[in-house]
């Protein structure tokens, strides 16, 4: 399943936790990539991101907890 990350809604965002969130739920991101995506993230732009199906409950949750808003590009 891809995902259009779209913006970080949080207060004070935490950007480790952020791009540990990322490395954990995509499929095929390194930890440098995230960090990367996340800077992107946080400046407004959108991020694409691929997860593993058997993995969406538990991802989209993750993503929920830290304010970050998506949408499922399929």
């Amino acid at each position: 399943m891809k995902l259009n990350l779209l913006s970080c809604d949080a207060q004070r965002p935490d950007r480790r936790a952020i791009a540990n969130c990322i490395v954990a739920i995509s499929s095929n991101i390194s930890e440098s990539l995230s960090n990367e995506l996340t800077g992107i993230l946080l400046e407004g732009d959108a991020v694409e991101i691929e997860i593993e199906d058997k993995d969406t409950a538990s991802a989209l949750r993750a993503l929920r907890k830290l304010d970050i808003d998506y949408e499922i590009i399929e």
